[in-house]
């Protein structure tokens, strides 16, 4: 088996190899499971230790750990990459809003909050950048798709649950949109809406740039 340092030294450069977090289930791998979870946590909160004050710092994040440039350094780092923030309309935004707050939610709830027609569109946008997903169906005459935020929605905002979630401001700075305000306030994270479904035709409010 091996010793603490060799350990901590084979966690670091699965982590540093990896594209994705990895969980604690995938890092048990690296040593046949032969290191339980408690043992891991204490590696992987030493080898955080060893990385403070550097440019890189190891995060605990919904599907795991990984590597990540400290905030502070991002932007200068993004002015290697070519691409450009994605562009995303109010309507994209204020629906992405109401689905984290008040998860799980059908189309007829984000209406009724919004007070338009939500465009399949811009569920299928969500769906496509792996920020919702569709979580179930709602008891009801039609049975209508409850979505909800994914795992990847609370990495790419560098969040290990949904209790974490900060203000709206903050979610439209973290991921690159421009900050609106819903239509109503926001509930507490992971609050059902008891809101019935609504229907009519889709229709989008005129698309605003994303910062």
């Amino acid at each position: 088996m091996l010793n603490p340092t060799d350990a901590r030294r084979l966690i670091e450069a699965a982590l540093l190899a990896s594209a994705e977090p990895l969980s604690l289930a995938d890092l048990k791998r690296l040593f046949d499971e032969e290191i339980g979870a408690d043992t891991l946590r204490r590696l992987l909160g030493e080898l955080r230790e060893e990385w403070s004050g550097r440019a890189v710092e190891l995060v605990n994040l919904a599907s795991g750990w990984r590597f990540q440039t400290r905030p502070e350094f991002q932007p200068f780092v993004e002015r290697l990459s070519p691409e450009r923030p994605p562009r995303y309309s109010r309507a994209v935004m204020e629906t992405l809003a109401i689905i984290a707050y008040r998860q799980p939610v059908t189309r007829g709830d984000i209406e009724d909050i919004r007070g338009v027609t939500v465009s399949a569109q811009i569920i299928q946008t969500l769906e496509n950048r792996g920020w919702i997903d569709a979580v179930g169906h709602r008891d009801t005459p039609g049975r209508p798709a409850l979505y909800a935020t994914t795992k990847k929605f609370l990495d790419d905002l560098g969040l290990r649950s949904l209790e974490e979630l900060p203000a709206l401001e903050e979610i439209a700075r973290t991921l690159q949109l421009e900050p609106v305000t819903p239509q109503e306030p926001p509930a507490e994270p992971a609050a059902q809406s008891g809101a019935p479904d609504g229907s009519g035709a889709d229709s989008e409010p005129s698309a605003a740039r994303a910062a």
